[in-house]
């Protein structure tokens, strides 16, 4: 056994790995427990071709469409999520953007990198859900390019984490219909003058944690296509549905 081998092994022992959701014993760090694991609701399978919601049938490399999208249709191309914002998923996402769990970037951009694989071929510019300054500020990091950074450093993929800058701060736009969401974001998501010219001519992958609407990654896309991107798909760790 090399040296390293042995020091790994007594911090193993001293420091036993944790599930990242409840904390209970698990084989290897950076995982979840089996029964965490079974609650977490990953997405598989046949998954609606513009959100990534899964749906119901088989995949026979059709694309469809769910309800929602065929109804109001994001301003992107493509879209895939990994998890379902429900039970275990959605606490994991809490805990990442309000809880101060960086150490989850690791594990769930893994996730987003297996649920967004068709979406990473030819190599997409990565570029992050921006926060507006203050929220930022309060915040003190934005969860959307840590996830965004950290499957290009997986992907060997370029990614441009302040391409966009929020110039105007929105409200939280949950209870807000459709329609206001999209008056509320109307220019308030921009390219950023110092980078527009990275957006030119890329096929851009947008990257958030959630989608609700897709108002917000509609706002993204517009302001990417403004900056002269050639396409935009999105790649979000987790995606509200329909209870």
């Amino acid at each position: 056994m090399t040296l390293r081998a042995r020091i790994q092994t007594a911090v193993s022992l001293v420091y036993p790995a944790r599930c990242l959701n409840c904390g209970g014993l698990v084989e290897s760090d950076f995982g979840l427990c089996g029964a965490c694991w079974r609650d977490t609701s990953f997405i598989s399978g046949l998954v609606c071709e513009g959100c990534g919601a899964p749906l119901p049938g088989e995949d026979d490399g059709q694309m469809v469409h769910c309800d929602a999208c065929l109804r109001a249709p994001g301003e992107w191309d493509r879209g895939r999520a990994a998890l379902v914002y429900t039970g275990q998923g959605r606490r994991l996402v809490l805990a990442l953007k309000h809880g101060d769990r960086t150490d989850l970037v690791r594990p769930t951009s893994a996730w987003m990198v297996r649920a967004a694989r068709v979406l990473l071929s030819p190599k997409p510019l990565l570029v992050p859900v921006p926060l507006h300054w203050t929220r930022l500020l309060h915040r003190r990091y934005n969860q959307s390019a840590l996830l965004a950074q950290a499957i290009a450093a997986r992907e060997e993929c370029d990614c441009c984490p302040d391409a966009l800058i929020r110039v105007a701060k929105t409200p939280m736009l949950e209870g807000y219909s459709r329609s206001e969401r999209r008056a509320l974001l109307s220019d308030a998501i921009r390219p950023n003058p110092r980078m527009a010219s990275r957006l030119k001519g890329r096929r851009v992958l947008l990257v958030d944690d959630v989608m609700t609407s897709g108002s917000t990654l509609s706002a993204c896309a517009r302001a990417c296509m403004d900056a002269g991107a050639k396409s935009t798909n999105v790649a979000v760790l987790a995606r509200v549905t329909a209870s």
